[in-house]
């Protein structure tokens, strides 16, 4: 069904700066992509889903949805979504019936505003008159909340606030029509009793790769209180887990485990399945207490029993039953815990006590029919949100927590309908019903005012003097339809990813989502697209670098933009990445007075020297004393490749870059001193570096405990862009050949040598081998030019588009095998890879560094002003490059 990537591009950047619709978005089939499209308005983020009109992930900080936002009925049935058609502002779904019956949807947020749009038409292709009934349900299950915007951020469920990634993957799932229920974890995880570990999608192990297949840390906020875990005191005995046929899957002996407020005693792993039942007998030693008796796993909806002020409860998968069932201080109860695929029971001495509903029949929300809207209210927070209709419905109810409006229409053969619905949300009442209204009285304008908005955007960030941004890219111009589809489309991953509301007068550029994230920047992600930062927002990156730098940035991995706060555990990237973003926005920009900016302490120019010089502090005399060492933890480095830690020849490339970066800037600020020493110290570097070297395109890995030896793309393209100039001929030309024959693949590539030992225990698709992340084949890109093979950074830009399943490009790229054989990329959705990444705006920042020779550093003195346009031959011209101010 996919248009051909080649077709689409005849055309592109022969005029300079296209049109926004013909930069991305193509029409794909559902059995095409894995990961499926996303919506943004610059003010939030949300998931389409399988069917033709539901929502989910919907974040618009303070505003959250939770599960989804209502499926649409045809004439009684839930239609799949068959194929997509992505487009900034919004996304269209399409379903064609058999009897000829096509229905279209129109999905979008929009512009700036806290509205949500559909349209949907349905058109007769056939010979012969219908009479049609849609039914579209109605769920705004919204909450309001200043806090817990980290990446893992909170979304509204009916027991609380917490982030649930599987729970609501699976309800996602339910759109498919496949399989309804969602209640149950296929995971294994182990059985634990007594206090709860953090929540989260956690590991059982301390060390070990992080596949994301069940497994995340919890990256959360640090603006709100975390719940309180606690055990309970007492005992448990007799434990038995059994499956549907009776057989025992896990038995304990008969004498009591003894539990304690903070103890936890751990058990064997099972999966939750029908059928399955627990039981176990319960004592509690001190009336009135509350905690957690039993947890199955860690994570957010894991299986629990518990008691609040003495009395017992049942959770799973964001539900909790409460019950008034009191167990007597000190004396022995059977408790019994039934698992069936859309419920479980609790039971007390052979009577059931709780049982779990399904998230429709939620007790949080509320909803009621008010003159021709349906308006939504949450019991837990401020949030309000009001159902309209362009075109009343012929019936409209509303039922718990949720509505359905139903029309019915006779469609005449080639005859089509049309349905407008909106839905507002806020915490004013009133002015979110008014809102809902005047959309649907106006839909059709509603709708076309947020695609010239877009379209506005766009043509600005082009513009010298714009209103919305402090800066602007370069025009280019090419022959080159491939180059060119890089280049803009990696424009407009930066511009998809702004966001306006979350801090006032600074626009802030997101890392991902929409499936995490909503407030986040990583600072390795950002340093992906600097040059283009710094370009474009060079007023918003010098605003989020002082406050980055006034913060613990050495013990996280980025911002959580709201709170301003810290997020994430230490990554040995942040060295290499905040340095040179504070080298690009200086360079380019020409403000060295920043240099001399007060921020968390000191100077920025101070942190500039902490950053560059941080292998200073990383030296082990185990492994040689002389490069940097970045410890024994995986998750610090590539996360999913567990031998790639200690002395890796990445990052240590980088900190020769920083090194000798440095040495320019010292001489620049007359320090001549210090500027020798660096240059030492740079080359001492550099050639400890080389001696990792392996032969073929690898690189020794250096451990207290051993040597490894490793084919990564990260190691290709970081020592490549600082060693170019000391590498043998010979090396080079080993290190492309690597890249070409082993991670190049369908358009994309892979990050980690699929003939690696270590391969089969990396199977993620941006950092092992089973694809790339969204900014390595920039990053490689740059490398081969760096090298001196520019024609093989072309060939690899150019083909670049293929790989974005239709839209923009996202965390990860995997590569799978076609029914005719032949590789090719997809964006992938397996795991906790999410949809939108910025990264993918490094193919457009290659086109500047690896085609156009663009690379700003203090080496040179930083002096070097931007000429107002560059060509090269065989690739194109910059025009409106420079000065920027």
């Amino acid at each position: 069904m996919t248009t051909k990537t080649n077709e689409l591009t005849v055309g592109i950047g022969r005029k300079g700066v296209p049109d926004l619709a013909d930069v991305a978005g193509h029409w794909v089939g559902a059995d095409e992509i894995a990961h499926l499209p996303s919506l943004r308005n610059q003010q939030g983020q949300a998931h389409v889903n399988h069917d033709l009109t539901s929502l989910s992930w919907l974040a618009a900080p303070p505003f959250t949805f939770g599960y989804h936002t209502g499926e649409l009925r045809v004439d009684g049935q839930v239609p799949a979504a068959q194929r997509f058609l992505w487009k900034p502002w919004g996304v269209l779904r399409e379903h064609r019936r058999a009897d000829g019956l096509l229905v279209t949807t129109d999905t979008r947020m929009a512009l700036n505003r806290d509205l949500l749009l559909w349209r949907i038409e349905v058109t007769n292709d056939s010979a012969e008159a219908r009479t049609v009934e849609l039914a579209q349900d109605l769920f705004a299950m919204a909450a309001h909340s200043e806090v817990g915007y980290g990446w893992l951020y909170d979304g509204p469920w009916n027991h609380g606030m917490h982030h649930d990634f599987m729970a609501l993957e699976r309800i996602r799932a339910t759109t498919e029509g496949a399989e309804p229920h969602y209640l149950l974890s296929p995971a294994s995880r182990r059985l634990r009793l007594g206090k709860p570990r953090i929540p989260g999608i956690q590991r059982d192990e301390d060390h070990g790769p992080m596949l994301l297949d069940d497994a995340l840390p919890a990256h959360v906020s640090h603006d709100k209180a975390p719940e309180p875990r606690a055990g309970v005191a007492g005992a448990v005995r007799g434990l038995r887990v059994a499956g549907a046929d009776g057989e025992a899957i896990l038995r304990t002996a008969d004498e009591p485990i003894a539990l304690t407020p903070d103890g936890e005693t751990t058990l064997a792993p099972f999966a939750l399945s029908t059928g399955l039942t627990i039981g176990f007998e319960l004592r509690l030693d001190t009336a009135g207490q509350s905690g957690t008796v039993l947890t199955h796993g860690n994570h957010p909806d894991s299986l629990q029993i518990g008691v609040e002020d003495g009395r017992l409860w049942l959770g799973i998968t964001g539900e909790r039953e409460f019950t008034d069932a009191e167990l007597p201080v000190g004396a022995w109860r059977r408790m019994r815990i039934q698992v069936e695929a859309d419920h479980v029971v609790l039971r007390l001495a052979g009577a059931e006590i709780a049982r779990t509903r399904h998230w429709t029949e939620s007790q949080r929300w509320t909803s009621r029919v008010e003159d021709g809207t349906v308006t939504f209210a949450d019991s837990r927070s401020p949030a309000r949100a009001v159902h309209a209709f362009a075109g009343p419905p012929a019936e409209l109810r509303a039922t718990g927590a949720g509505g359905r409006a139903t029309w019915t229409h006779r469609i005449e053969p080639g005859g089509r309908v049309t349905v407008g619905i909106v839905c507002a949300y806020g915490t004013d009442a009133g002015a979110v019903s008014a809102q809902a209204r005047a959309a649907a009285a106006d839909f059709e304008a509603t709708a076309r005012a947020g695609e010239d908005g877009w379209r506005r955007l766009w043509a600005n960030m082009f513009t010298p003097g714009n209103p919305d941004f402090s800066g602007h890219l370069p025009t280019f111009t090419t022959e080159d339809a491939g180059l060119a589809r890089t280049y803009y489309m990696g424009a407009l991953q930066a511009l998809y990813l702004r966001n306006t509301r979350i801090r006032t007068g600074e626009p802030v550029f997101l890392t991902g989502g929409p499936r995490l994230g909503p407030t986040t920047t990583y600072f390795w992600d950002h340093c992906e697209w600097s040059r283009l930062y710094a370009l474009l927002e060079p007023a918003g990156l010098r605003a989020w670098l002082l406050r980055v730098l006034a913060g613990p940035y050495r013990d996280s991995f980025g911002v959580e933009n709201l709170s301003g706060g810290p997020l994430g555990n230490a990554y040995s990237s942040t060295d290499y990445a905040l340095f040179r973003l504070i080298e690009h926005y200086v360079c380019v920009t020409g403000d060295f007075a920043f240099l001399d900016e007060t921020t968390g302490g000191t100077t920025v120019l101070a942190h500039l020297e902490r950053l560059g010089l941080g292998w200073r502090e990383r030296r082990n005399p185990a492994t040689g004393g002389v490069l940097a060492d970045f410890g024994d933890d995986p998750w610090q480095l590539l996360e999913c490749v567990p031998t790639y830690t200690g002395v890796v020849a990445s990052f240590n490339g980088a900190y020769v870059a920083t090194t000798r970066s440095l040495a320019g800037l010292y001489r620049r600020l007359g320090r001549t001193e210090e500027a020798e020493r660096t240059e030492v110290e740079a080359g001492q570097l550099a050639a400890a570096l080389l001696d990792l070297y392996a032969g073929s395109g690898r690189w020794r890995i250096l451990r207290p405990d051993g040597t490894d030896t490793i084919g990564h793309c990260l190691d290709f393209g970081l020592v490549a862009a600082a060693l170019h100039r000391e590498l043998p001929d010979g090396t080079r030309r080993e290190m492309a050949d690597f890249v070409n024959d082993r991670l190049l693949v369908g358009g994309w590539m892979r990050a980690l040598s699929p003939d690696d030992p270590i391969a089969a225990a990396s199977d993620r698709p941006d950092h092992g081998a089973a694809g790339a992340f969204a900014a390595w084949p920039g990053v490689t890109a740059h490398g081969l030019a760096r090298l001196g093979f520019p024609d093989r950074a072309i060939a690899l830009l150019r083909d670049l588009s293929s790989a974005a399943s239709g839209g923009l490009w996202g965390q990860a790229m995997e590569i799978v095998t076609g029914p005719d054989g032949r590789h090719r990329a997809r964006v992938a959705e397996r795991g906790t890879a999410v949809r939108d990444n910025i990264a993918g705006a490094a193919g457009a920042e290659a086109v500047l560094s690896a085609l156009f020779g663009i690379n700003p550093t203090f080496a040179t003195g930083g002096t070097t002003a931007l000429p107002a346009d560059l060509s090269v031959a065989g690739v194109g011209r910059l025009t409106q490059l420079g000065p920027v101010s």
